[in-house]
């Protein structure tokens, strides 16, 4: 009853704080508050965006219909200085009583102080002021309009506006607009002055963007113009400029003839002006300067080399084979003038990481119309060193702090090759019970790694045919170890990597792992029941049913696990040492559950794998709102080795597994694919979705997936109902304290919108789980059979809050159990929507 009481007063405080607010508090008299736009165009209602942003007044923003901003600026005191001298003034007694404990000083500074001073200047600057109607404002609007519509083709649009002036200083302006019949184009002919023009557009006259029979829009003539100049300039006309071209339109018609004006070249002489064709220009030459500085005689040449139709010079001697430099270059001799060539070249200069930012000029013969090319590269220093330090927390420890270190050392072999050497470390302090000393930094991470870059597919054979240079490949071979100390089960990690990468085209991108080689080795495999803590109770659970050796427990029952009492009770399980265990029950099979899950996370893995990732997105630039993106991967392993262990005859284990240099490698193939789209919906609202699908199959020599290859739901990129592996796999409740499985469905969806500012909301709906297929899993509830199994899939559903800091989005998510799968049928839809059973996620950036 005290509860409900509670949550009747707050209601009705917060609506009696509401309702209190004035919003035409701070609106002078005789002015109004503009409350609401309306637009009609021919009679009709419209709220498209690009329309409403020809207003030039909005009405104050608003959630859910309440004018937060409009009411934190009303409660802004002005003159605060002014307000806290008079309470002294009026009361100077109150003043004498204060400055006995406080100095006078000190009383006069609390004026400036936040209470008095700065909570009102926050409210001002986080606050919105009252939007006023103003009629010069609002004319403005309606000649935007106008404008708006005659870009479109409505050449006789007429537009007017009415202004409602309400009681109690409110008001809403409705504008008008009659578009009239749009103007669509007829004939399109074209008159251009300089006869090899002529010939350069006739040759892309297809690629016209204005058509005939097309509704006329300004857009698409600013569009054509910027074609034709890029096309121009692109094939040899290097002094063309935009605004040579011209169109003339006769607007006082519903069929109007377009003609494409492009005039000659202007050129200056003195202070006169004269015109002269356009010239096609060719490179005549391409000449390479580098330097060890910024000089101001930039071609001083102490060494020279000449390798193609290119001349190299340097002013000392040359550090670089030739062909590595001029393979990164696009511009050649006897080809014409291109911008796009141009920007090609500096971008694959730029990604070679051996030079400062190149810098490209030319020179004009004006007798021969030729250019001659110079392009200047300053190189970066041999070596580099570089170090940071970080300040770390996570799920594994409390507290850390984490170092690296790397010294790079360019042009290795003189073909623009770049050798890294690197160093990691990281200590940190756990509470976590598989971490039992008392030191304050119990914990410890120690890596290095070896990374020889090449600009080019680093390969015996030609690849120009297949991977062209215009696709900046690269080559990469790595190799990593890293050792841990009480961190799990204190594992080393041994990785080879060789791999391609190049990019097929815009915004594309593709990599090859020729080879992909990680070897894990468990250390510390006796502390597996301190850190899987669910296995622990399960198996203890068991112990206190059926165990008969004392020596297996500690003093209160349980199993020790430091003596090996846990490991022991689940070997004699097993090996049928309790005569209550039926061997055929339920019991005996949940032990023996236990017992593998334990061998295949305790076991090591030698993964040798190859494999193809291709992603693409449509994103044009950063602030691109609306853009869908791709991935796809595939991955084989263990099929070399398969063959190798065949070839030499090595025998096979009881389980038919076979080992190379005493290791069990795993065997398997793996596909996944990520897709991304997002929506522009207009006012800052965006509408995101995503959909994964994965799944990787064991075959020949193993009967599941690698733990560091499996797939796990849950967590503030998934779904974010659950937590970090929390989720599945399939209905199985997540019993373990890292549940994982080989295929994984994931399906998410997010409205996204603004508050004001810089503060931004969301809502959204995450489904998916994970489930076992095709492996040595038994267990009904986690297996996927068939379509029957999608009744499985976790709906989480939730609201989030976003901060956006311009390079980088602080985010904060709740999300909430919607239909939970492991759940009884009955129990499965909307039971757990409360706060108490949410589930927090912070993130950086969005989730998808």
């Amino acid at each position: 009853m005290n509860n409900r009481t509670a949550k009747i007063s707050i209601f009705i405080l917060i609506a009696t704080l509401i309702s209190a607010c004035n919003v035409v508090k701070k609106v002078p008299d005789k002015k109004f508050l503009l409350t609401k736009n309306e637009i009609l165009i021919n009679d009709k209602k419209n709220s498209q965006e690009d329309v409403v942003a020809q207003i030039i007044q909005q009405p104050n923003t608003s959630i859910l219909g309440y004018k937060l901003r409009l009411n934190m600026y009303n409660l802004a005191k002005n003159n605060t200085d002014s307000i806290f001298r008079a309470k002294y003034t009026a009361r100077p007694d109150k003043y004498r009583r204060k400055i006995k404990w406080l100095s006078k000083k000190q009383v006069d500074r609390l004026g400036k102080s936040f209470w008095y001073s700065g909570w009102h200047s926050f409210l001002r600057r986080t606050g919105e002021p009252p939007v006023i109607i103003d009629t010069a404002k609002t004319r403005r609007s309606i000649k935007r309009l106008r404008a708006f519509y005659f870009n479109q083709g409505y050449f006789d649009a007429k537009a007017s506006f009415d202004i409602h002036y309400e009681e109690n200083k409110r008001g809403n302006i409705v504008y008008k607009l009659s578009t009239g019949q749009p103007t669509f184009l007829d004939t399109i002919s074209r008159e251009i002055e300089t006869p090899a023009l002529d010939s350069l557009y006739l040759r892309s006259k297809r690629r016209s963007i204005i058509k005939e029979g097309q509704q006329y829009k300004a857009e698409n003539f600013d569009a054509e113009r910027n074609r034709i100049t890029t096309y121009f300039r692109n094939h040899g006309v290097y002094y063309f400029q935009q605004q040579s071209i011209y169109f003339d339109i006769d607007t006082a018609s519903k069929k109007s003839p377009v003609k494409i004006n492009i005039t000659d070249q202007i050129a200056r002489k003195g202070d006169s002006t004269t015109t002269k064709p356009y010239d096609i220009y060719r490179i005549s030459e391409v000449n390479i300067f580098t330097t060890d500085s910024v000089s101001k005689n930039r071609q001083k040449v102490a060494d020279s080399a000449k390798y193609g139709n290119f001349n190299l010079y340097s002013s000392n001697k040359l550090r670089y084979r030739p062909r590595a430099i001029t393979n990164a270059v696009f511009i050649y001799k006897d080809s014409v003038y291109s911008d796009s060539k141009r920007t090609q070249t500096l971008r694959s200069l730029n990604n070679l990481r051996i030079f400062n930012y190149p810098n490209i000029t030319y020179t004009e013969d004006t007798i021969s119309k030729t250019l001659k090319t110079n392009i200047y590269l300053v190189s970066k220093d041999k070596f580099s060193f570089r170090a940071n330090a970080d300040f770390t927390h996570s799920n594994i420890q409390d507290f850390g702090i984490s170092g690296s270190t790397s010294v790079s050392i360019r042009n290795l072999f003189r073909g623009a090759e770049i050798l890294e050497l690197g160093l990691r470390g990281n200590i940190g302090s756990s509470k976590d019970l598989a971490n039992p000393d008392d030191q304050f930094f119990n914990i410890s991470e120690i890596g290095t790694d070896l990374r020889l870059s090449f600009p080019r597919l680093f390969l015996p054979f030609g690849t120009e045919k297949i991977v062209p240079k215009t696709m900046f490949p690269n080559s990469l071979i790595s190799v990593g170890f890293a050792k841990q100390r009480n961190i799990g089960l204190d594992k080393e990690n041994f990785t080879t990597t060789i791999n391609y990468s190049w990019t097929p085209g815009r915004n594309t991108s593709a990599r090859f792992d020729l080879v992909n080689i990680q070897y894990v080795k468990n250390i510390n495999t006796k502390n597996y029941f301190n850190v899987y803590r669910s296995s622990y109770t399960k198996l203890n659970d068991f112990a206190g049913t059926y165990n008969t050796n004392p020596d297996y427990v500690d003093e209160f029952g349980n199993l020790t696990i430091a003596q090996g009492g846990a490991d022991m009770f689940l070997e004699g399980a097993l090996n049928n040492e309790f005569p209550s265990l039926d061997p055929a029950g339920t019991d005996f099979r949940s032990i023996k559950s236990i017992k593998e899950r334990k061998d295949r996370l305790t076991e090591n893995n030698l993964i040798f794998a190859s494999n193809f990732s291709y992603s693409k997105d449509s994103k044009t630039d950063f602030f691109d709102k609306e853009f869908y993106s791709f991935r796809g991967k595939i991955e084989s392993a263990g099929n070399v080795l398969s063959l190798a262990a065949s070839l030499s005859n090595q025998p096979k284990s009881e389980d038919g597994t076979r080992t190379v240099f005493g290791l069990q490698y795993s065997q398997y193939i793996k596909t996944e694919f990520d897709y991304i789209k997002h929506w522009d919906l207009g006012n800052y609202n965006i509408f995101a979705v995503r959909s994964f699908f994965g799944i990787a199959i064991p075959y020949g020599n193993s009967k599941s997936i690698p733990f560091s290859r499996s797939y796990f739901a849950g967590g503030s990129n998934d779904n974010r109902a659950w937590q970090s592996y929390s989720l599945g796999p399939g209905r199985s409740g997540g019993l373990n304290d890292f549940n994982e499985a080989n295929m994984k469905i994931a399906l998410n969806a997010e409205f996204r919108y603004r508050y004001f500012g810089s503060f931004y909301g969301a809502l959204f709906a995450d489904c998916g789980n994970i489930w076992n297929v095709l492996d040595n899993e038994t267990d009904e509830t986690k297996v996927f059979t068939g379509f029957s199994s999608l009744k499985d899939l976790a709906l989480g559903t939730g609201i989030g809050f976003r901060y956006d800091f311009k390079f980088f989005v602080a985010r904060v998510d709740f999300g909430f159990k919607t239909y939970n799968p492991a759940k009884t049928e009955n129990e499965r839809w909307f039971k757990e929507l409360n706060l108490s059973k949410s589930v927090l996620n912070i993130g950086i950036n969005y989730p998808f």
